[in-house]
């Protein structure tokens, strides 16, 4: 499970970070499962997306899965205008990621994106 001090998405040395700890977590043979803890981050850009996206098919290519935590709705924005809420439903905490079990969608959520 990837958890860390976020909050501050727009700072630089914060964006490389993710994408590099992301990559560290998902290399070695076997790691099929990925949990991205983001409850604690309060904004993010479409610059998470990248990242996010390459640990999904890196996991789904094994056969696995990669799952988002987040409770604040910067993210849940973010994914939802980028499209990708499917992909990267979400979850209220880590133990639900893993059992899979989905949270209600926040308000942001309006349509069918």
């Amino acid at each position: 499970m990837w958890s860390g001090p976020t909050a501050n998405w727009t700072s630089r040395p914060c964006r490389p970070a993710f994408a590099h700890t992301l990559a560290d977590a998902r290399s070695g043979i076997g790691r099929r499962f990925l949990i991205i803890d983001l409850s604690d981050v309060t904004f993010v850009d479409g610059s998470a997306l990248g990242p996010l996206l390459a640990a999904w098919e890196d996991c789904r290519a094994r056969h696995g899965w990669a799952r988002v935590v987040h409770g604040r709705s910067g993210v849940g924005r973010m994914l939802w205008a980028s499209g990708v809420l499917r992909r990267f439903p979400r979850y209220a905490t880590a133990q639900d990621a893993w059992h899979g079990i989905p949270s209600v969608p926040g308000p942001w959520r309006s349509g069918s994106r």
